[in-house]
């Protein structure tokens, strides 16, 4: 609403990782607007919160502006108070306040301001109410000054470490004696290598008098502090009038129950995915756009302009077997495109209704046997989208051992939107067969999981997420959600198709590709496919929708059946990542941890299509 430009937002916790920069003119100046990661605490759990924070002590903002939730005031004013003790010149957004008033919420807010001495502004970002006033609002904001006391045996400490302490451009020193107090590492390992070892030591002294001090540890007693200020404060700024009877309300509480969450799942997944991403993307739309479009329009037109070129070789690079036209455009446009599009509709209505947390909530006992907790949901959620993003998102996971099994179970066995669209599409007219792929898939996903829970060692995994109101979503806010998604999808996999294809039509000339193609042959026949196989195997490496789209083509040549087809689709979901995946993989954990979860990945792959085309075999399954 401030910079006019959109970034993917949800209303549930995990989606923005990354830091959107954008720039802004009001007031008559033009300004630089960061996004963050959204934090509850100066206390920081997760790698986005350290971000945030990181920014905070880095960058000196003309001002912070705190988008609260203002139908949780509660939970969320205890940010606002440590922004302000830090001298940040911090302004209050107090978001979806429509939503807040028809809750029976009543928010005094001109007492609210005086009690934090800081500026505060009822918003809707949906409509845009409040932006204005908000803007302006930043724009004269100035460091507030406000201390909160916590207690004879933490003030003289605090006192003590700030003395020792160089001024800092952005917070106050006694906020980052409060940072080193907490003992968090990144905050020690920001501030303390900025000074020379002897406060440093003097400095360590203090931090581990007062841990011998409390009886709990420090996070906790700041936190019981604030939470007793805010009380305080909101005793005579908040009061709750009984609501009307919310349907939607009363909706999402049931959802949070396995007795109707499921059976919702179940109709999401019918309706949502089987029937508009693999009945109606998958199949009408990309048959329209294929067979009527590309086969009889573009290709002929391509080849009659290339046919000017006197070389066959450089006419194959356009429209041969693996041509920038007849291959990599028809791939990314009439055969991927459509099948996005339709899923991030579908997810964009999921995510904007408030389901997701649900079911991350209905997820979190079964997570828990993986090693996980509900959390881990989202990136999971979004692998279905698109797994190089899903592995960057696994920052949001609290340990190192719950992003290590997520960002392999991403690489195994969650095929992205794309793949799994064109999956949906090959086997939709074969009920067995999309059955099969599905359970098979599922069992793959629960045991690795489950074995990689019990091998890998660490505590078990908590479980907190804020759980938001069943909301009608917005068709404006859907339609720009998929509109920029699929816009984004785009520009990255056209650029990729065209590079993959020209190192096909390359190696296909030198004959490198069949030299791949005759290594690949013995496992692809070993499964009981044809040798044409190998190829989307190939293809497969480049973006796992390319190597689905080969399945397409293999299955319209009549080269499969459909017992081979359910075979080669279960064998190419568990195959390895795209090659944008393994570069996010490599960069995220590390170069071992990607070769070893590749060589494990091939393994379980032709193992797990071996068994299935065997199983098939004994059981008679013609699909």
């Amino acid at each position: 609403r401030i910079t006019g430009e959109y970034a993917t937002v949800s209303n549930y916790p995990g989606t923005t990782v990354e830091v959107a920069r954008a720039l802004a003119r009001f007031s008559g100046t033009t300004w630089e607007v960061v996004d963050t990661p959204g934090i509850y605490s100066l206390s920081p759990i997760t790698d986005e919160e350290l971000v945030t924070i990181s920014i905070l002590l880095k960058e000196k903002p003309r001002a912070v502006i705190h988008v609260a939730d203002a139908t949780n005031i509660p939970r969320m004013l205890g940010l606002t108070l440590q922004l302000a003790e830090a001298g940040l010149p911090v302004v209050l957004a107090l978001n979806m306040s429509d939503e807040a008033r028809s809750r029976g919420i009543r928010l005094d807010v001109e007492k609210l301001r005086k009690a934090l001495g800081i500026p505060v502004v009822e918003t809707v970002a949906a409509t845009g109410q409040g932006t204005r006033m908000l803007c302006h609002a930043a724009t004269h904001v100035q460091s507030p000054v406000i201390k909160i006391d916590y207690g004879p045996d933490l003030e003289p400490e605090i006192d003590k470490i700030a003395a020792l302490l160089d001024e800092h451009p952005s917070i106050t020193r006694r906020a980052l004696a409060i940072l080193l107090l907490q003992e968090n590492p990144a905050n020690v390992a920001a501030i303390l290598p900025q000074m020379d070892a002897a406060r440093a030591a003097m400095i360590l002294q203090h931090v581990s008098k007062v841990r011998m001090k409390l009886p709990h540890s420090v996070v906790y007693h700041i936190t019981l502090t604030i939470k007793e200020k805010v009380d305080g404060i909101l005793t005579d700024c908040l009061a709750y009038e009984r609501p009307l009877s919310d349907f939607r309300e009363k909706l999402g509480n049931l959802l949070l129950r396995p007795v109707l969450g499921l059976p919702v799942l179940a109709v999401v997944l019918y309706f949502g995915l089987y029937q508009l991403v693999g009945k109606v993307a998958a199949g009408t739309v990309v048959d329209f756009l294929d067979a009527k479009v590309f086969e009889r329009h573009v290709a002929p037109v391509a080849a009659r302009v290339v046919s000017i070129i006197p070389w066959q070789t450089l006419q194959d690079l356009f429209v041969g077997r693996y041509g920038l036209v007849t291959l990599a455009l028809r791939y990314a446009l009439a055969i991927v495109l459509p099948i996005v599009a339709a899923f991030f509709l579908v997810f964009s209505l999921l995510e904007d209704s408030g389901y997701l947390p649900r079911l991350a909530f209905l997820s979190d006992r079964l997570f828990k046997r993986l090693g996980l907790s509900g959390r881990a949901v989202i990136p999971i959620v979004l692998g279905f989208g698109c797994g190089t993003m899903a592995t960057v998102v696994t920052r949001t996971l609290e340990t190192r051992r719950e992003k290590i099994i997520a960002t392999f179970l991403l690489a195994l066995a969650i095929p992205c939107s794309a793949q799994l669209g064109l999956v949906l599409g090959l086997l939709s007219s074969s009920g067995g067969g999309l059955a099969a792929w599905a359970i098979i898939v599922t069992i793959v996903f629960l045991a690795v999981g489950t074995i990689a829970g019990k091998l890998l060692p660490g505590p078990q995994p908590s479980f907190y997420m804020e759980i938001p109101p069943m909301r009608i979503p917005s068709p404006r806010n859907v339609l720009a959600k998929t509109w920029s998604r699929a816009r984004w999808y785009v520009r990255e996999i056209i650029p990729i198709f065209l590079a993959a294809s020209i190192i096909l039509w390359a190696a296909d000339t030198a004959g490198l590709f069949s030299l791949a193609l005759r290594i690949l042959t013995p496992p692809v026949r070993i499964m009981g496919l044809p040798p044409e196989a190998a190829t989307a195997f190939i293809f497969g490496f480049f973006r796992r929708d390319y190597g689905a789209a080969g399945l397409y083509d293999l299955q319209k040549a009549g080269l499969l059946n459909g017992a081979q087809l359910a075979t080669a689709a279960i064998a190419l979901t568990l195959f390895i990542p795209c090659f944008p995946q393994f570069l996010i993989m490599k960069k995220e954990r590390g170069g071992l941890f990607t070769i070893i979860t590749l060589c494990i990945v091939s393994l379980v792959a032709w193992t797990v299509g071996f068994v299935s085309n065997r199983m098939f075999s004994l059981i008679g399954f013609r699909f």
